[in-house]
């Protein structure tokens, strides 16, 4: 297996999660907490967009390292909204459900908040 997946060896077999899956977990569940506005990209990433690179993981990027989950989320938080709460929101949220659906018992997550959204 490539190194973008997470692998779990049983005394039956193994068990291999995709980087993928868990960015899809993340995506899903950012946009569910009330306050953010929308994921962002990482500096740099829209140029790339440009010249025709795909960035199919904007504003999530997860890694392995050991048997930890660590993921890096960057949001921008809809104007109004306590900044900090928001953040917090996101990162507590996701810690539950990366944790509850991968099985992993240790999981870090980091949340930069890039900007603010202003309803037009």
């Amino acid at each position: 297996m490539g190194e973008n997946y997470i692998s779990c060896r049983e005394d039956n077999g193994s068990i291999h999660i995709s980087e993928d899956v868990i960015v899809s977990i993340v995506r899903g569940t950012v946009s569910d907490v009330e306050g953010v506005a929308s994921l962002s990209s990482a500096a740099g990433s829209e140029i790339a967009e440009l010249v025709g690179l795909k960035m199919a993981n904007k504003g999530v990027k997860i890694r392995f390292e050991e048997d930890k989950i660590i993921a890096d989320v960057i949001i921008n938080v809809s104007y109004g909204n306590n900044v900090m709460q928001v953040a917090k929101n996101v990162q507590d949220k996701l810690l539950s459900v990366i944790l509850d659906t991968t099985g992993f018992e240790k999981a870090e997550v980091n949340v930069h908040v890039s900007g603010i959204t202003f309803d037009r």
